[in-house]
């Protein structure tokens, strides 16, 4: 039978792993043996900010050491800012974010619900919305909220004195948003507050809060944050991420385009391998060693047998030169009133809107029965039943008309 400082030792090792960063590992192990000893599992929090539709596989990262927490028995709670999305966290950003609106906070908030179930367990998860405690402080008890932090902590944080530095404004809605998530944990009474190794200003903030409100502070656990397709860090305001709802082909073909030197840190975030398996699968040729990785990560988010239908279609498309065998078939009802290809795109979502069409189109990245389409000989365009085309590297379509 396993003794209790051995389930303590087994816990801390599993959250250890692949950690950037914990604060502090002495009040980890002291949190593990209170949670044992008084059977009564440890409040996980994670904060989404709900700011675009798509869970990349930069912040899934951070959600799988959450799923790891609920393996160990704890209770994950996750935070949705769909009150703090309305004002954007100024992390790393040079400028200020835009500001939300109540209809797109809500609808890229349902999507990331269905995202991350793809990743926690369902059954010791609890969900929150941080507009039920934000949206109802009134003037004094901003006041009082506010009090408890200088505005030298504040804007001794990196990005703000860069912003500083290079004269680019600061707004008074982005100095309180460390405060506004700081409040979160307070409001959750979490006991680990889990973020992105930029993220800790952000939990460090809460622990002051929580202290101040008469609470143990919160153990901070930050994950390193996963390089994307450009070399830089993954973001969806760069655009160099995967989305992890994204289809099989465009997952695959995506990771076959990361740069080699990243390929270390992609395995070591998003599998399961073990560094010497790791080692071993890279000490042989790149091409190999990055087609087992785009398997891997579709086989995470969608299964096996579709991981090795897309890796076969892969092979075909891009090393024998052959089309793919089973593309997406579009369904057009013979009603549908055809005007342009670009309308075309963005009305069956092959596009997320007609600027990303127009964009595609120009920079040739639109083929039409294996002929490359630009924005002039779009205007000829007549789709038929059976037209086979491409968008972008990795898409394929075959349209199918309905009577």
């Amino acid at each position: 039978m396993i003794t209790l400082e051995e389930e303590i030792k087994k816990q801390v090792s599993i959250i250890k792993r692949k950690s950037s960063k914990i604060i502090t590992l002495e009040e980890l192990k002291i949190k593990i043996k209170k949670s044992l000893l008084e059977q009564k599992p440890l409040r996980v929090k994670l904060g989404i900010d709900p700011t675009a539709p798509d869970i990349h596989l930069g912040f899934a990262v951070v959600l799988k050491k959450m799923r790891e927490f609920q393996e160990l028995g704890h209770k994950a709670v996750l935070i949705i800012g769909d009150f703090t999305a309305k004002i954007g966290d100024p992390t790393g950003k040079k400028i200020t974010r835009p500001q939300l609106s109540d209809q797109e906070v809500k609808k890229n908030m349902k999507s990331y619900l269905k995202q991350a179930s793809k990743i926690l367990k369902q059954d010791n998860l609890e969900i929150r919305y941080n507009s039920e405690w934000l949206s109802k402080l009134n003037l004094n008890s901003i006041i009082k909220l506010f009090s408890q932090v200088t505005l030298q902590q504040i804007i001794e944080r990196e990005d703000f004195q860069n912003r500083l530095k290079e004269n680019n404004p600061i707004y008074l809605h982005e100095l309180i948003y460390p405060m506004l998530q700081a409040y979160d944990s307070v409001n959750v009474e979490a006991d680990i507050e889990l973020g992105g190794s930029d993220q800790e200003f952000n939990c460090i903030t809460g622990r002051i809060l929580q202290s101040k409100f008469g609470q143990e502070k919160q153990v901070i656990v930050l994950l390193p944050l996963l390089l994307g397709l450009d070399k830089r860090k993954m973001s969806k305001s760069y655009g160099n991420y995967i989305g992890i709802s994204e289809s099989p082909d465009e997952i695959y073909g995506k990771t076959m385009s990361l740069p080699d030197e990243c390929m270390m840190q992609w395995f070591d975030l998003l599998t399961n391998f073990s560094s010497a398996e790791i080692k071993k699968i890279l000490s042989g040729h790149p091409k190999e060693a990055k087609e087992k990785l785009a398997f891997e990560i579709v086989k995470e988010y969608y299964d096996e047998h579709l991981a090795q239908k897309t890796q076969d279609n892969f092979r075909d498309i891009f090393q024998e030169k052959k089309m793919p065998s089973s593309p997406v078939e579009i369904t057009v009802n013979s009603t549908y009133n055809f005007s342009s290809l670009i309308n075309f795109l963005f009305d069956f979502k092959i596009t997320k809107s007609k600027s990303e069409a127009r964009h595609l189109l120009a920079s040739g990245a639109v083929e039409v029965n294996g002929e490359k389409i630009n924005l002039a000989t779009a205007k000829n365009i007549r789709l038929k039943d059976g037209t086979f085309f491409k968008v972008g590297k990795h898409r394929f379509f075959k349209i199918r008309y309905k009577e």
